[in-house]
């Protein structure tokens, strides 16, 4: 499997094509997490996330991680665009004041599209910050795989995985209260 890790780059495109049932098993976590009135099925926000991804500048990645994070703020970014437009045709939809626990495993986001949408606008700004870290929150959050695969993909230890995801999500905490 292409991956990078004899030093090369893989296309986005090789890499869409060797992951697709597990990027298709991501779109369909995030697109629950997102809650049900979402009218949008894990193929259709796959096939739009890659449709974005080909549409730009051949991309390279160094490996399978940074490939997965970057489809993971694809489909990220345009399930928040189809909620805000859904939120958009409804009056006063997008004006639901919540709160977010610092324990982001356990956030429950179905039906929630305000705070998907103050999530997503605190990772851009992490990103800014941190862009490790933001694709740390990409890797744990939205693709789901475990403090040791994230590990084992960064080539770094555990205990520092979760050292940087203590520091991620109590960032998040702090620029999603500002807004």
């Amino acid at each position: 499997m292409p991956n990078g890790t004899d030093g090369s780059e893989t296309s986005g495109t090789q890499l869409f094509s060797v992951l697709y049932a597990q990027l298709r098993q991501m779109a369909q976590s995030a697109l629950r997490r997102s809650g049900s009135r979402l009218a949008l099925s894990p193929t259709t926000l796959l096939h739009e996330a890659y449709i974005d991804i080909s549409a730009r500048d051949p991309l390279l990645f160094p490996d399978r991680a940074r490939f997965m994070a970057y489809a993971s703020r694809a489909m990220r970014g345009l399930i928040v665009d189809y909620m805000r437009e859904a939120g958009a045709q409804k009056r006063g939809a997008e004006f639901d004041i919540t709160s977010l626990p610092t324990e982001l495993e356990h956030v429950d986001l179905e039906g929630d599209h305000s705070t998907i949408a103050r999530m997503s606008d605190a990772l851009d700004e992490l990103t800014t910050l941190d862009p490790a870290l933001a694709e740390l929150v990409d890797l744990k959050f939205f693709c789901g795989f475990s403090f040791g695969e994230i590990a084992g993909m960064r080539q770094i230890s555990e205990r520092t995985v979760q050292r940087d995801w203590q520091k991620a999500r109590l960032l998040l905490y702090r620029f999603m209260q500002v807004r």
